[in-house]
């Protein structure tokens, strides 16, 4: 629906705050904002619990109920919907109709509103059930924020307690708030209310099993303003979802200069990989550098793991990333500071560990208190022009598919475990993706590449190189198991893993040519475990 417009008039810069409504869920910061407020000669009106609470704090208030000649009512759901409410926030003060209409009905001007919403994307979080996650969607919030910020030449909205030092010091200095500042906070309410609704549309969607809605939103709250993104030229910033996922989102820095882009980006990724790895039944480190794993490995102990996962590749280690699925330990720390490192995620680290990458000032250390679960859904996005590709998350798991031998011999028992290892890993290399596994851990990875046989090719080079600069006298790929995240389309790919000293595959299958691959396996006397699953990565 078309609005036709009358010329608007011309508001002040400077915008007195007589009356102002608060009604705040989180309710940090509310007391001492509401004082100054009273200090500077505010009325304060309020709602519900935010209204007990100033008045608990010897603080005049009038409940809004005072406001609007009606009580809160339906459990509260309707307190705040009503045109002396309303009209207060959008009512244009220099217009002579609208004057007119708030005389004769009684309608005083509200100046500001501070209001956040109730804490639905918290309630979903927790896992509550549905009925409480209803009662957490807000109507009476969202309705007052876009009003105000509508009106935002006469009114500011405060949606974020963060903002209250600002409101307080234009109100002290200017006697009012500045037309640059109610604009900023009106920005701010829109972005909010847009966040909040697309996390409750998400919700539905997730509920409703719909996965492919008609209408798709995404929001987020900024954690950093980075320095710039993949490359300086260009302007980045980080934003959360508020998902519940242990990683870069939710963890702690304890130390090291700020994140960069593509240090948020690889440690995501070095995270997500490590969480493929049970800590109960191993310990588990991985190594990324350019979102790409270059040395993954389980031991007998973290310090052994990592010692393993870097003689794969301790070229590319260098400034790469390190995630653990366990604490970090002393032993592990000090293994870790003998070479150049960026970041560190893990659950925790101990005090030992703590002390020694302390003494790194520029190493960062993220403790997340969790790992990710690999087997968890969700949602992926990647942005292409003039729209959005939306996928469920790869939550594919290897222990679970049910694996085929298709060749006459079958693996053993060894083989078939450092094939599995092999298959969670080349689900994080970027496709075509080829990965040689011996003794639970990564000796070659081929990455990124356009034909499968090349990156067969490299990740056999990579293990040559690693062999000589260990003085090894020959590469670890002999007597190893390799990984394909997608079949085979010739024999090729499979031949050159065998002349790499590949004992065993493992592959999705699928290909036209399966037969004839399978045909090459069984002449070079290797084992091959079919998967059923592809596990693409672009």
């Amino acid at each position: 629906m078309s609005v036709s417009a009358k010329p608007a008039p011309k508001a002040a810069d400077i915008q007195p705050v007589r009356r102002a409504l608060l009604s705040v869920s989180d309710k940090t910061g509310l007391i001492d904002f509401a004082k100054a407020l009273h200090e500077a000669g505010v009325e304060l009106v309020s709602t519900g619990g935010t209204s007990k609470a100033i008045a608990a704090a010897g603080l005049p208030v009038k409940d809004v109920s005072d406001l609007t000649g009606f009580p809160e009512m339906m459990d509260g759901r309707v307190k705040t919907l009503h045109p002396k409410v309303h009209g207060g926030l959008l009512a244009v003060r220099d217009d002579a109709e609208h004057r007119a209409a708030m005389e004769e009905h009684g309608i005083g001007a509200i100046d500001l509103l501070c209001v956040n919403l109730y804490p639905f994307e918290a309630t979903v979080a927790k896992g509550a059930a549905y009925d409480e996650c209803i009662e957490n969607i807000d109507i009476g919030g969202p309705a007052m924020i876009r009003a105000a910020a509508k009106n935002h030449a006469y009114v500011a909205v405060i949606v974020e307690g963060s903002d209250y030092a600002s409101v307080i010091e234009e109100i002290k200095a200017k006697g009012g708030t500045s037309l640059a500042l109610r604009k900023h906070l009106a920005h701010k309410a829109y972005s909010r209310t847009a966040t909040y609704d697309a996390a409750i549309s998400n919700w539905f969607a997730e509920e409703l099993k719909d996965t492919a809605p008609d209408y798709r939103a995404f929001g987020g709250h900024l954690r950093q303003t980075l320095r710039y993104g993949e490359n300086p030229h260009q302007i980045a910033s980080f934003y959360t979802t508020g998902e519940n996922r242990p990683g870069v989102s939710t963890a702690t820095q304890l130390q090291g200069k700020e994140l960069s882009y593509n240090n948020i980006n690889d440690t995501d990724a070095a995270f997500e990989l490590v969480g493929e790895f049970d800590p109960r039944i191993a310990p588990a480190i991985s190594i990324i550098k350019h979102a790409n794993p270059c040395g993954v490995a389980v031991g007998s102990s973290l310090a052994d793991a990592y010692r393993k996962a870097l003689a794969c590749d301790p070229v590319s280690a260098f400034g790469g990333i390190i995630a653990s699925n366990l604490p970090l330990d002393g032993e592990t720390a000090e293994e870790i500071a003998r070479i150049f490192t960026e970041v560190i995620i893990a659950p925790d680290a101990d005090e030992d560990a703590r002390r020694i990458i302390g003494a790194k000032k520029n190493l960062r250390l993220l403790i997340t208190g969790g790992l990710p679960d690999a087997g968890a859904p969700g949602l992926t996005v990647k942005s292409v022009a003039g729209g959005l590709l939306v996928q469920s998350r790869d939550n594919g798991r290897v222990d679970l598919l049910d694996l085929k031998v298709v060749t006459k011999r079958q693996p053993t028992a060894q083989e078939l475990a450092d094939l599995k290892f092999a298959f969670r890993v080349c689900k994080h290399v970027k496709s075509n993706a080829i990965v040689y596994v011996k003794n639970g851990a990564t000796v070659g990875v081929g990455a990124g590449q356009m034909s499968r046989v090349d990156s067969a090719r490299i990740a056999a080079r990579k293990a040559l190189d690693a062999a000589e600069a260990a003085g090894a006298s020959q590469p670890a790929t002999i007597g190893s198991v390799v990984a394909s995240d997608a079949f085979f389309p010739f024999a090729d790919g499979l031949l050159s893993a065998a002349e790499a000293g590949a004992t065993a595959v493992i592959q999705p299958g699928g290909s036209m040519r399966d037969e004839e691959v399978i045909a090459a396996a069984d002449e070079k006397g290797l084992a091959m475990v079919m998967t059923g699953m592809r596990h693409f990565r672009h």
